[in-house]
């Protein structure tokens, strides 16, 4: 398997720097509006051969009314390149090289500032999410142990790590509201697509994996060339010994942990739906062959090793479903929380005392959705409702109805009418199918876009 080809530094040097997921070409990095065409000719002998040692920080690019400067140019340089060392693909600092960093660095450039002008922010919730995954596979317990640890070692690190992971975040929020607009997918489009070849992959079929990552001793981009060799080097024994039929997991990981100073995390992670994966894990897991390994795959907390146990195939997903309705009083500027609590309360002792669900819904439910229906809800599957309404309704018995609880929208009572399995094979066959037909158009839509970005922005590369 290839990681790196000079044609793909333009994404690779946005993931060295942030963890982007841009997907770029360097046909799409190096088409220039006609202004800039021909001070970046001019610029291109000033900018060969850029390295530490013979470069002074000054301004080497405006993009409109920012700078990049030659430092930003030659940290990504030597990042792009370390990662390319790291896959056993190194590429040489060449002009080439050097102008598909600088295109990349313009296009994120860009894009931070279309950020900033549509006001877009990042979910706390997820950043922290995201940090405590960096925590654990540094073997620690906390976000706060990562900060202490991070600035112990260099000051400000933490808020370094976190701004680039808003910067992440904030750029993946705007790629997919700028390709959403720009792929169609029509149900036509779904039902030719059902009908080829290509839709016999969308089963439902259960994949058991082994899946173990080999994580960096540091952050990557602090790395030396010896610890990303060694941490390469556990990877690929690793893969070696899983490749043996029958392996026994633990014995594998433990033989490979040998003398690496930061254990080995993952194992047997049994049966599961491709759809369940994130989408890149999904990719790589079906296509893979019963018994076959992945090669050793590059990520920001480490590399990644994914063997195919086991495949059953099954052509139905059953889901559980339950029929529901709710009294719902709002909680507002008009209804404080105590008399809101309050109303439920005697709604519910009316309940009690044998009142008509239904009729009380109508009369007196918050929810205009559903007040109208009895407070009927309908047929509602996991995840569809918040967290304490689903956990109330998956608790209360059919026929029975809950006491009364609390959800952000205000207070609820709600009553269970019936219960289900539902086939959903032919809904998820068609979600599915949207999808791989959504992969196949975005990253045209997504190049399209960013040339459309360059062409309207103002860029001169300086000397």
């Amino acid at each position: 398997m290839r990681f790196f080809s000079l044609r793909q530094t333009s994404r690779a040097v946005l993931l060295s720097m942030a963890g982007l997921t841009l997907t770029l070409s360097a046909n799409a990095a190096t088409v220039k509006p006609a202004a800039a065409q021909a001070s970046t000719s001019v610029a291109q002998s000033s900018v060969d051969r850029l390295t530490p040692a013979n470069s002074t920080d000054g301004i080497i690019a405006l993009v409109n009314e920012n700078a990049i400067l030659k430092s930003e140019l030659v940290d990504a340089i030597e990042q792009t390149q370390a990662r390319a060392k790291a896959a056993g693909e190194p590429i040489a600092n060449s002009a080439q090289l050097q102008s598909e960093v600088l295109n990349a660095l313009i296009l994120r450039e860009l894009q931070l500032s279309m950020v900033k002008r549509a006001g877009l922010s990042a979910d706390e919730a997820e950043i922290n999410q995201r940090l405590g995954q960096i925590a654990q596979a540094e073997g620690l317990n906390s976000i706060a142990a990562l900060q202490q640890r991070l600035d112990a070692a260099q000051p400000g690190s933490y808020a370094n790590l976190r701004a680039k992971l808003i910067e992440e975040a904030s750029i993946q929020a705007l790629q997919q509201r700028q390709i959403t607009r720009r792929v169609r997918i029509s149900e036509q489009d779904i039902d030719a697509f059902l009908a080829s070849p290509e839709a016999k992959r969308l089963n439902q079929s259960e994949y058991q994996t082994i899946h173990v990552r080999v994580p960096y001793i540091d952050d990557y981009s602090r790395l030396s060339a010896a610890q990303r060799e060694e941490a390469l080097k556990v990877a690929q024994a690793l893969r070696t010994r899983l490749l043996e039929p029958n392996v026994n997991v633990a014995e594998a990981v433990t033989a490979s942990q040998g003398s690496y100073p930061i254990p080995l995390q993952g194992g047997d992670m049994g049966f599961h739906k491709a759809a369940s994966l994130p989408t890149e894990l999904s990719s790589k897991i079906t296509k893979l062959d019963v018994g076959t390994v992945s090669e050793p795959l590059l990520t920001p907390e480490g590399i990644d090793i994914i063997k195919l146990a086991d495949k059953k195939a099954s052509n139905t997903m059953l889901i559980p479903q339950w029929h529901t309705r709710h009294i719902l009083v709002k909680v507002d500027d008009l209804q404080t929380d105590a008399l809101a609590e309050q109303k439920i309360n005697d709604l519910y002792e009316q309940l009690r005392s044998g009142a008509d669900f239904a009729s009380l819904a109508s009369t007196y439910s918050d929810d205009p959705g559903s007040a109208g229906r009895g407070g009927d809800l309908d047929w509602v599957s996991e995840e569809d409702m918040v967290g304490p309404f689903e956990a109330t309704m998956k608790n209360t018995a059919v026929g029975d109805y809950s006491a009364p609880f609390k959800t952000q929208f205000g207070w609820h009572i709600l009553k269970v009418d019936g219960k289900r399995d539902q086939d959903i094979s032919e809904q998820y066959r068609r979600n599915m199918a949207r999808q791989a037909l959504y992969q196949r158009l975005a990253p045209q839509a997504q190049e399209d876009w960013l040339q459309e970005l360059r062409a309207g922005a103002y860029i001169q590369i300086l000397g």
